[in-house]
């Protein structure tokens, strides 16, 4: 159950094609016209770049329009730098979803025949799609995730001729809002995604699936290191301290310190146009005086900049696309030690804003050329249907915002006065190794990830030479080229974990667990060993220590033991060594007491958390009998309420706080039917803890309106959560939320849990019986 819910724009479109016409178009946006919101019509796409104020310096193009063109929600290039397009048109047709099961979506391939920056062809690669949530071009074929499978295409003249089950259970549960998307390469050769705890990579003519590290709602996307950023809708950005292939040993430890942490803390907004059609514009603070969104409602399609185009000020810089206000931020990002923290680049303006409400930048990409791409959908109505207020569905019907449905452009921005050239990739498997150093970050991973496909043996030794370079980029490309090969070998590794530079001994400690081995493990524990004094090191020996217990468990506990003792209080260190501990963490704990008696200590702490967490599973409720009872609870509660709270309960960070042995959900009945009817805002305490922003994000909706639930529905599911895991509330029938419904027809904002639990503060018809 989400709290504003926005992003849902990333996956929009429909039905009627408007023919706009296309131009060739560059512009250095500055002065756009003041906006007006008594109406919305569509823009021309050749006056678009007029509604916008882009930063200073800085130039903007339009590369594609409709008709070429429709509901753009992700992009992708391939090796002649072609644009591949994932186009949703059964997205939200009407505020009532019809139609959003009709095959209308497709991929297609835009061309730039003329060379001019300005695609010109269309051409269908796939069609009769529903609903596709990302895509990814992986060897001779494509990956499209069609919810709730994905699905390996192999191709041939860029028509499907094969089609493989990839995954079944791609979107396990989730509504549209909250299923995963992405598919995103990373440097370690596998492939990941937003909203989901999988990654996938091809083997031979075998995918496999792995679990990863669960983040982010729409969009996700790397730093030059191989860290993984996302964010939700109400966050600006969130990341890894640590490469995503790290700390996934231990199922029992739930969640660890350096991942998924809150990476820009600054929410604020400053659209350059009233933006009333936002899903709770009505609610106190989500709208300033003059009608702007104050903070992030629809944050999506985080992008690290690594184009290099723009010149250093802009290296390690985070774009963040914000549609329902009709912006894009840029945030800078400063690492220090494993700490990866970021501030918005201005307050009071943005990198881009635009008058224009139907606006709607949802995914954003480097280039070949090194230029920011945006992929804006262009269309009004942008909420899912599931969390749609009639607030909003005011506001669409108000400026007609529902139709057309079939516009869509991308830009490209780059700096004022350079002409962006595209990288071309040789078929010369020597040049693709040169392109690994490239500055172009894209440029980089697309020839890793060229290689890697075909693996072209003679290739193999000048990659082994690069990793002798003086240039950190080259060596670690070509170090996860090799490992993407299945050629690299452990004496290269254990050569560079002596580098001088620690983004080498980082990489080379990342890809250590691949292959260490029986031959070998001595050596490596001797390395590691030595690196346990290193603060910054320390976490990756942690994790990479995992790999030697197999071999040796005793010098594997002993490194453990000698990071424990020298690193008693960080948490990050602890909870990689808790990553070691599968299936004996109790009796690790009792070492460790002897080793470090201190209880206090965060070693200590962190161990405690996961077998106190393993002990209280035990008592949890058997899921199969709350099925039985409540088969639509459990139904509505994959769909809409596990992406925030968990598969048990005990809530995501950032996302929601736990249900589990939560005094609400097993207090007063009413409290926790008028929460799901009409809403909780603000901090609320669980087990004595507050949870609050940004621990949490800021709002549950409510589902009052939402015409898909029954008061039976939501009854099913009050009960399913009531009996589930640890909870022991008392039953909830229909005629309750019917009750409880008719109460609180009129009032129309969230609750705060000050207000539930003194009711008459905020209607004294809201009992405490």
């Amino acid at each position: 159950m989400k709290k504003y819910s926005y992003i849902m724009l990333l996956l929009l479109a429909a039905g009627v094609l408007y023919q706009c016409t296309t131009h060739k178009l560059l512009a250095v946006a500055t002065n756009p016209p003041k906006a007006d919101i008594s109406s919305s019509p569509v823009v021309p796409a050749d006056q678009s770049i007029s509604k916008m104020k882009l930063e200073p310096g800085m130039a903007i193009s339009l590369v594609a329009s409709e008709p070429l063109i429709s509901t753009p929600v992700a992009i992708t290039f391939d090796k002649k730098g072609r644009i591949w397009a994932l186009e949703m048109e059964d997205y939200m047709p009407d505020t009532a979803g019809h139609g959003e099961d009709v095959p209308n979506a497709k991929v297609v391939i835009l061309t730039d025949k003329n060379k001019d920056g300005v695609m010109d062809t269309r051409k269908v690669v796939i069609d009769s799609l529903v609903m596709p949530r990302a895509f990814c071009l992986i060897e001779n074929g494509i990956l499209v995730a069609e919810p709730p499978r994905l699905y390996y295409y192999e191709l041939a003249n860029d028509k499907p001729v094969k089609r493989t089950l990839v995954d079944a259970k791609y979107t396990d549960g989730g509504n549209v809002e909250h299923q995963p998307n992405g598919l995103y390469r990373g440097l370690d050769n596998w492939i990941y995604n937003a909203n989901s705890a999988k990654r996938y990579r091809k083997k031979g003519d075998k995918w496999l699936i792995e679990t990863a590290h669960e983040k982010g709602q729409w969009g996700i996307t790397q730093d030059d290191q191989g860290r993984m950023y996302a964010n939700d809708n109400s966050t600006n950005l969130d990341g890894d301290y640590f490469p995503p292939g790290l700390g996934l040993t231990n199922k029992n430890q739930k969640s660890l310190a350096g991942f998924n942490e809150r990476t820009v803390a600054d929410n604020r907004t400053f659209p350059i146009r009233p933006t009333p059609g936002v899903n709770r514009g009505y609610m106190k603070g989500i709208l300033d005086d003059s009608l702007r969104l104050v903070n992030f409602t629809a944050a999506c399609g985080p992008m690290i900049y690594r184009g290099g185009l723009f010149g250093p000020g802009y290296a390690f810089n985070a774009f963040v696309a914000e549609p329902s206000a009709n912006l894009i931020k840029r945030d800078i990002l400063t690492e220090k030690g494993n700490v990866v923290k970021g501030r918005e680049a201005y307050h009071g303006r943005e990198f881009l804003a635009s008058v224009d409400e139907r606006f709607r930048p949802v995914s954003l990409y480097d280039g070949p050329d090194g230029a920011l791409y945006i992929v804006d959908m262009y269309r009004g109505i942008i909420q899912h249907r599931t969390y749609l207020t009639p607030y909003l569905k005011n506001e669409i019907d108000k400026r007609q915002l529902t139709k057309p449905l079939s516009c869509g452009r991308l830009y490209k921005v780059y700096p004022a006065g350079k002409k962006p050239v595209n990288v071309t990739f040789p078929d010369d498997p020597l040049k693709l190794v040169d392109l690994l150093g490239n500055p172009n970050g894209y440029v980089r991973d697309k020839a890793q990830q060229l290689l890697v496909d075909s693996k072209p043996q003679q290739a193999i030794a000048a990659l082994r030479g690069a990793l002798k370079s003086t240039n950190p980029l080259l060596v670690t490309h070509a170090l996860w080229t090799l490992e993407g090969f299945g050629a690299l070998q452990a004496g290269e590794v254990l050569a560079l974990l002596k580098s001088a530079q620690w983004n080498i001994r980082m990489q080379a400690l990342t890809v250590s667990p691949t292959v260490i081995g029986q031959n070998n493990y001595r050596e490596f524990a001797g390395l590691l060993a030595q690196m346990v004094n290193d603060t910054t090191a320390a976490p990756y020996v942690g994790f990479v220590t995992n790999s030697i217990q197999p071999f040796d468990r005793k010098a594997a506990d002993n490194i453990l033991f000698s990071l424990a003792k020298k690193h008693p209080k960080n948490i990050y260190v602890s909870d990689a060594i808790v990553s070691n501990l599968q299936g004996r963490e109790e009796a690790f704990q009792k070492q460790m007491l002897t080793y470090l008696p201190d209880t206090s200590l965060t070693i200590n702490k962190r161990i405690d958390r996961v077998v106190t967490a393993i002990e209280e599973a035990k008592l949890n409720s058997d899921p199969k009998l709350m099925a039985k009872y409540y088969p639509k609870g459990v139904a509505m509660y994959g769909t809409v309420c596990k992406t925030c709270h968990g598969d048990d309960g005990n809530g995501i960070k950032s996302l929601a706080p736990p249900l589990n042995k939560s005094e609400i959900v097993n207090g007063n009945k009413i409290t926790m039917i008028s929460i799901l009817l009409k809403g909780l805002t603000g901090p609320v305490k669980v087990a004595g803890h507050l949870y609050q922003a940004p621990e949490i994000g800021g709002e549950m909706p409510g589902f009052a309106d939402n015409k898909d639930f029954t008061d039976d529905d939501l009854a099913q599911v009050m009960n399913f959560v009531r009996r589930s895991w640890q909870n022991k509330g008392d039953k909830v029938t229909s005629a309750d939320v019917k009750a409880t419904r008719t109460r609180l027809a009129a009032r129309q904002k969230s609750f705060t849990i000050d207000e539930l639990v003194t009711p008459a503060k905020a209607d004294p018809s809201i009992k405490t019986n």
